[in-house]
């Protein structure tokens, strides 16, 4: 092999290299049944968390999210981290369902509710239909307003 060609092969190498490992290294805590965003606690089995959902009546808030997404770093900054918002949450099953995830749960959520990009919320009743969508960042007070409407449709559905 010649010199510039090996070279040229090591360059792209040291680059697929370096933009694997970035995207791996955003710091996420979570162990085997929840992931931790902001001060919350998600679940991350969907199969419990239907089933945690119709036992205890409550809709179910399904968090969609990767570890290279800015804007889902924002969230937990921003949005997960204000008091109002952690009050709120305490009213729905949350979810957070990785979207880098080949899981079978995972990838199930992903195609029902046609999420193809981070953040996205779907909050849901415990039989799956969708009360509300949340594409993209919300702020805070927006945040609420739609975990508000989300109450809203399901007690006037579940009466």
């Amino acid at each position: 092999m010649k010199p510039r060609k090996a070279m040229t092969l090591a360059f792209f190498v040291v680059l697929l290299s370096i933009g694997y490992f970035s995207m791996h290294a955003a710091p996420t805590l979570s162990d085997e049944n929840y992931s931790y965003h902001g001060d919350t606690r998600w679940q991350t089995d969907v199969t419990a968390a239907e089933e945690t959902a119709a036992a205890e009546g409550k809709p179910i808030v399904v968090y969609f999210w990767t570890t290279w997404c800015t804007y889902c770093e924002d969230y937990n900054r921003e949005v997960y981290a204000d008091p109002a918002v952690q009050s709120a949450l305490d009213d729905f099953v949350k979810v957070a369902v990785n979207l880098d995830d080949d899981g079978g749960a995972a990838s199930r959520m992903q195609r029902e509710y046609n999420v193809n990009y981070p953040p996205q919320h779907v909050v849901i009743t415990p039989d799956g239909e969708v009360l509300v969508r949340i594409n993209g960042y919300a702020g805070t007070e927006d945040f609420l307003s739609y975990l508000d409407t989300a109450e809203q449709r399901y007690s006037g559905g579940s009466s």
